[in-house]
């Protein structure tokens, strides 16, 4: 028991951690499974948030707030969706620039993470008008990380 303790030890302090262990070790399919999966939860929540800012939807502030935080926490979810040999795929549309240019990608990914968290902030207000801005900037964010990393 000890040597198994000594080892586990080793991995965390090696910077592989538990969690880097365990991408390590999925398939490249299951990675796009992964990645189709969060940006299904994304565009989910992200849809009546729209509605409600373009008035198609009345504006409910506690949903709203609850939207996204959803998305925001999807938005940490990133870097493990987008891992290293889930580039591979028929099932993938995702481009080879977000590995051959990752530092682009993870300039998009961090902004991205930035403007969902004013989002988060905005909805704390519970004032439609204070959200209508950083909404407006996650979508663009969304929108030109598709346009930058994704097949058409």
């Amino acid at each position: 028991m000890t040597i198994r303790f000594l080892i586990a030890l080793a991995v965390i302090a090696s910077g592989a951690g538990v969690a880097g262990f365990a991408h390590a070790q999925q398939k490249p399919e299951d990675v796009i499974k992964f990645r189709q999966s969060v940006m299904t939860v994304q565009a989910w929540h992200m849809r009546p948030m729209a509605l409600m800012v373009k008035g198609q939807q009345p504006y409910d502030a506690a949903l709203f707030a609850w939207y996204a935080g959803v998305v925001q926490q999807t938005s940490f979810m990133l870097p493990d969706a987008f891992a290293t040999g889930s580039d591979k795929g028929a099932a993938t549309k995702a481009r080879p620039e977000i590995w051959t240019d990752a530092g682009k990608f993870k300039q998009r990914v961090d902004g991205f993470q930035a403007d969902t968290g004013k989002l988060v902030e905005a909805a704390k207000s519970g004032n439609l008008e204070a959200v209508r801005g950083p909404f407006g900037a996650v979508g663009k964010n969304c929108g030109g990380c598709h346009e930058s990393f994704r097949a058409k």
